[in-house]
């Protein structure tokens, strides 16, 4: 297996030229304050997790570097921030809802003029497949459209008064303040955007640092960022997170914390603030979805569903099947279609056509997928499929682990990565209380034919996470629905609703309902004084 997986990286000759990077990418400055600054300090090199052959040696192929921006400038972007919120009097937080409307759709026909760029960097960072990056952009395009028809909507309802008990008041959406924004190495774009384009459409001005790995592709934005928004409205931080980012919490003018990542992480942002009660968080946080395995499943479905939904792309998803819980009377079966279905995977390079295993996105992901392997093998569990957990570099074939008990890592850990553990039950109480006593609470997939014993499910089930999948594996999408969890799996809600009210606030003018008064309201609309109080409906 190792030679096989040796074998599927390329030398540099045998790359199509189309995916081909031409030069290495050197990303030598960052955006703050309205102004695109050179950097001439320490940089970070970027290596890709696909190595290429030369000769016998492999190695991971270069792709650049990117600033490494120390405590002093990120204080300076924190700065930039807060001159252009100016306390809720900047252009940008006081602009008309329809002038930042605009403004975002401008950026957006500048984004798409990267499409091919970013794709290929999609590839090259993280090993994502082309199918699958030019997915993640495409929809991240739609996302933004999606978000800016929702904000009219939103807005449109707010464009009249309202007459309750003698008062007269018009209720808007209004900006938080300072977002620090921090989106993930998996979808690098996509689950990035899902945070920044909400928080910073609202009004917020943002401080925004890329995830380690999908970092180089965010340079491409810059210019478009500069062009489109107005000075100040969002401030790259290139940097070390643990260099950057703790002197920014600590200083308490950070408003909102947003960030897809660790719990572990976040919890120690949100200590670090000195005003915790006025920092809003919105999260998505760590995850151990589980799929329950009834007796009377169809185990076709079943197997498709926790294939797709346990190793899309190398399982490096927090809406991931995480661990399989299977009837004994059906587990046999069930791991032995599996181990089928895991052996039938094409691996390869991500331009490779049709290619379902890729090299792992990152670089101490091997090693230690290797030690809950191990773990869970010395304390009575077994790689039940050929091949699985051998690995190469940056390759790792998935794993069928096979029983895993509550001694074992694997149990309760989340592995993010394409190893599949699977338990044994027999009463269906032992899955509902590992959910009920997890510390995880975003997603369950139950399969299943009978609708009483399901129906028996769902009930307790969605007071334990925020969805509840039939027959499906977890997943995030379509957009609209709420994205959440419980417990330490996520704070606030997203979809392309929710995550405009997350970064926003409701707030009332008001006044009572007198004839001055009402003359007063009249004319600060009929002149269009006022960007919030205002009957402006937006088509």
């Amino acid at each position: 297996m190792t030679k096989v997986l040796q074998a599927h990286f390329p030398a540099a000759a045998d790359i199509p030229s189309e995916v081909r990077l031409a030069e290495p990418y050197h990303l030598s400055d960052y955006l703050v304050g309205g102004e695109i600054v050179r950097w001439k300090g320490d940089v970070q090199q970027v290596h890709s997790p696909i190595y290429v052959r030369n000769g016998e040696a492999f190695e991971p192929q270069h792709l650049g570097s990117y600033p490494l921006i120390g405590e002093k400038e990120a204080l300076e972007a924190l700065d930039s921030a807060v001159q252009a919120y100016n306390n809720g009097r900047g252009v940008w937080p006081t602009m008309s809802v329809e002038d930042r409307i605009r403004s975002m759709e401008a950026f957006t026909k500048m984004m798409v003029e990267q499409r091919n760029a970013v794709v290929k960097l999609l590839m090259w960072e993280i090993g994502k497949s082309l199918a699958d990056s030019e997915k993640e952009f495409d929809r991240t395009v739609e996302y933004i459209y999606a978000t800016i028809d929702e904000l009219k909507k939103l807005d449109r309802s707010g464009s009249t008064f309202l007459i309750e008990q003698g008062i007269i008041g018009q209720i808007r959406r209004s900006p938080m303040g300072i977002v620090l924004c921090m989106g993930p190495f998996n979808y690098p774009l996509n689950e990035t955007f899902t945070l920044l384009i909400p928080a910073l459409i609202m009004g917020n001005v943002l401080l925004f640092k890329p995830p380690r790995q999908g970092i180089l592709l965010h340079g491409l934005f810059q210019e478009a960022f500069r062009q489109c928004f107005p000075k100040g409205a969002i401030n790259f931080l290139f940097g070390r997170g643990s260099v950057v980012i703790p002197p920014i919490m600590e200083s308490g003018k950070v408003d909102v914390l947003t960030l897809i990542g660790s719990s572990r992480m976040a919890d120690r942002l949100q200590k670090s603030h000195p005003k915790v009660n006025r920092l809003r968080s919105v999260l998505g946080l760590d995850a151990k979805n589980a799929a329950i395995v009834l007796e009377n499943a169809d185990l076709e479905i079943a197997v498709k569903e926790i294939i797709l939904g346990a190793l899309s792309f190398n399982g490096q998803r927090c809406t991931a099947i995480k661990i399989v819980w299977a009837h004994r009377a059906i587990v046999d079966a069930l791991v032995a279609q599996l181990s089928k279905a895991v052996a039938d995977l094409k691996l390869g390079m991500p331009w490779d056509k049709g290619v379902q295993i890729t090299p792992v996105a990152e670089p101490e992901k091997p090693a230690y997928l290797q030690e809950v392997i191990v773990d869970a093998t010395r304390k009575g569990a077994t790689v039940v499929n050929e091949g699985g957990g051998e690995q190469y570099a940056s390759f790792v074939f998935p794993a069928i682990v096979y029983p895993v008990k509550p001694t074992m890592t694997l149990y309760r850990e989340e592995q993010f990565g394409p190893v599949i553990p699977i338990a044994v039950f027999e009463d269906l109480e032992e899955p509902l209380q590992y959910l009920i006593d997890s510390d995880h609470g975003q997603q369950v997939s139950i399969f299943g034919t009978d609708a009483t014993q399901i129906a028996s499910l769902i009930d307790p089930l969605v007071n334990q996470v925020t969805r509840v999948n039939i027959n499906a594996q977890c997943q995030r999408g379509p957009d609209t629905f709420p994205f959440s969890g419980r417990k330490d799996s996520a704070q606030g809600t997203l979809s392309v609703l929710d995550a405009i009210r997350s970064f926003s606030i409701r707030s009332v003018v008001a006044t009572k309902d007198r004839a001055d008064n009402k003359v007063l309201l009249n004319e600060i609309v009929k002149e269009d004084l006022s960007n919030f109080l205002s009957t402006r409906f937006i088509f």
